[in-house]
């Protein structure tokens, strides 16, 4: 069965400048995971084409790794073209788990079995879920992207529930993370649909009081399983 409710802030949202400071306010602030989102050039994702350019990088992750400890977990969600050849740097670099986009390869059963560490598989909007459902079982992960993955602060989606609760009932294994505009409005229906790792970027990053929002998010999701489990 898929593990407990996990809130990861998305450092998309913070200040590069002192990225780090920021990574440690939200460890400390009781995050359980921070997801680094690692992306592409703005609006390559409207289609198909994934391009090979990112913003931040392995030397990124291997500093925060260095600065932050062994202890922080590591959620990679890789949008960019040729995602295989970026596996062994963020292994090395100190990634714990390497998500990837379905849209961005022709293979994805051969690279799930490359990835050496936890694997996440990843689908944008446009995306039907059952286009995820051979891989699910060999994966850790499914992450329903409920933003377009382009740039942070965009509107949540609130058409992607069906497909999260479509994973939940078919697959109760692998984590179901919802990334992209979710913060405590749009938490209830994540969670009613089966999510249980959340990625929030601007709510809990922008936020004066980032512990009380990670609280909020984790209580919802614990509750709507509670239910789920209760309802059996």
């Amino acid at each position: 069965m898929a593990s407990g409710c996990k809130i990861g802030p998305s450092i998309l949202r913070g200040d590069l400048a002192c990225l780090g400071a920021e990574c440690s306010q939200m460890l400390d602030s009781g995050a359980d995971y921070l997801h680094l989102d690692v992306p592409c050039e703005s609006g390559s994702l409207l289609s198909r084409h994934f391009v090979p350019n990112i913003t931040f990088g392995h030397p990124v992750v291997e500093s925060l790794r260095k600065q932050l400890g062994q202890d922080p977990f590591f959620d990679m969600h890789v949008m960019v073209s040729r995602s295989k050849q970026w596996v062994q740097p963020m292994a090395v670099a100190g990634a714990n788990q390497y998500t990837f986009h379905l849209e961005a390869t022709e293979n994805p059963g051969a690279l799930i079995k490359d990835i050496q560490m936890k694997v996440g598989l990843a689908i944008k909007p446009g995306s039907t879920v059952e286009y995820l459902a051979p891989w699910a079982n060999q994966i850790d992960m499914a992450l329903v992207m409920t933003v377009e993955p382009e740039f942070g602060g965009q509107k949540f989606i609130e058409d992607m529930m069906p497909k999260v609760h479509w994973l939940r009932t078919q697959f109760p294994s692998p984590d179901i993370e919802v990334g992209g505009g979710v913060g405590p409005d749009p938490i209830h229906k994540c969670a009613e649909a089966g999510a249980n790792t959340i990625v929030s970027g601007s709510a809990i990053m922008g936020s004066e009081d980032p512990r009380s929002v990670i609280n909020f998010l984790r209580n919802v999701c614990s509750e709507a399983a509670q239910k789920r489990a209760l309802d059996g």
